[in-house]
């Protein structure tokens, strides 16, 4: 069965040659990604997979023996999986994390399919709080390694993602991942709308509790809560992004007057996602009713306008600046119709995202895989279908490095 994305493509991207300008966006770094969306483990790096990553990356005499060698050490980390103690089935998975964001093993994943996801759903039915939430991360690395391939591990792991990002009782962080990884293995791996539709629903069920209360109160949240609604919102956005124009209007109708309520919170990262949610619901809108204005557009734009020049003193420095750039983004797409016009380079090639439905895709993926999207836009088939790249490109031979650059490391950040 084909993933959905391939039936329900609502935009496409300007072709590579086009006059278009943008500005030119990095993906965030490993680091960066864990702090926004939780999904760091609290244990050390394992160096041997990083280095074995990194050797014959120019193509050298060397390529093979390192190839072999990172084969080794993922076999070793499959293994771990199984193994009783906790403690060493968390370092296991965070090291198959680690390796499937950096490079693209499709071929060496499929003979191991069954293995690595019996062990995963293991983790993720039976393991507690950290576990559960490197299970649920690879998982979804494991589905974005294997595309359509994924299919019927998808069946198999759908409804235990979903019981864990419901569960009042389970631990935010892994809820928070939970909630974002059933979106992306959705994304990649499933084209049936009815399952679509069931994750949206327990999606809403999760971000909803940050509307406002009976008494209009705004609802106020510890860190952790906020970054699962969040989450939650996020992965709905991507699903949204690929829906079909008649469940894409009966969503809208269903939020667009009380998503705003979620301008408000008290949380930066919440405030920023349900601005850019406002802009993709629009536009989205826009596309089947092109004069769309929603319930209050007036006041709607009021409160984007405070928000893109807040200048309380209260609010970290950082966190002031990363609002008012978002929210004049915003702004623009509900007034003007606009979106970013972002330049996303990754070796020898770059593409456009120049629709907000575009932008919530490459979030999603930025988020999943760190800085390992350089890597897999050249040559994760999946990635480069979702984004109209074409094939992987067999010229690079033995051309520069796709390791990032340190200008890279140092430029990359969530793309707002």
């Amino acid at each position: 069965m084909v993933p959905i994305y391939y039936i329900y493509n609502l935009v496409s991207l300007y072709e590579s040659g086009g006059k278009k300008q943008g500005v030119e966006s990095h993906p965030p770094s490993d680091e960066e990604a864990v702090e926004n969306w939780s999904t760091a483990s609290i244990l050390s790096e394992d160096p041997s997979l990083d280095s074995v990553t990194e050797e014959g990356a120019d193509g050298g005499p060397d390529e093979t023996t390192a190839q072999e060698n990172f084969e080794d050490k993922l076999k070793e980390c499959i293994e771990g999986v199984l193994q009783k103690s906790a403690q060493g089935r968390k370092v296991a998975i965070d090291g198959i994390c680690k390796a499937l964001s950096k490079k693209y093993v499709y071929e060496f994943l499929l003979d191991r399919k069954l293995t690595l996801s019996d062990g995963l759903l293991r983790s993720l039915k039976r393991g507690k709080g950290d576990e559960q939430m490197l299970a649920a991360r690879c998982l979804s690395l494991l589905c974005i390694q294997l595309g359509p391939e994924a299919e019927d591990l998808f069946d198999d792991i759908k409804s235990q993602l979903l019981v864990v990002a419901t569960d009042s009782s389970a631990a935010l962080r892994a809820r928070a991942e939970c909630a974002i990884a059933v979106a992306i293995c959705n994304f990649v791996a499933c084209s049936d709308i009815d399952v679509v539709t069931k994750v949206l629903d327990a999606l809403e069920n999760v971000f909803r509790a940050s509307y406002r209360k009976g008494d209009k109160s705004i609802p106020s949240h510890t860190p952790d809560t906020c970054k699962l609604h969040a989450s939650a919102l996020t992965g709905w956005n991507l699903l949204l992004s690929i829906a079909p124009s008649f469940l894409v209007m009966k969503r809208v109708e269903s939020h667009i007057a009380r998503m705003p309520d979620l301008l408000h919170s008290a949380d930066v990262d919440l405030r920023i996602t349900a601005g850019e949610t406002l802009a993709l619901m629009y536009e989205l809108a826009r596309e089947e009713v092109e004069r769309y204005r929603g319930p209050d557009i007036y006041g709607l734009c009021e409160t984007l306008k405070n928000l893109a020049t807040d200048s309380q003193k209260h609010r970290a420095k950082k966190d002031r600046k990363q609002q008012r750039a978002s929210f004049r983004d915003v702004l623009r797409a509900i007034e003007e119709g606009d979106c970013p016009e972002l330049s996303i380079r990754f070796g020898e090639e770059s593409f456009y995202v120049d629709s907000w439905t575009r932008k919530h895709q490459y979030d999603a993926f930025c988020c999943a895989l760190g800085s390992g999207i350089y890597q897999h836009l050249q040559d994760n088939m999946v990635i480069r279908e979702v984004f109209d790249l074409g094939p992987p490109r067999i010229d690079r031979g033995n051309k520069k490095s796709n390791k990032a650059t340190k200008l890279e490391r140092v430029s990359s950040g969530k793309v707002h």
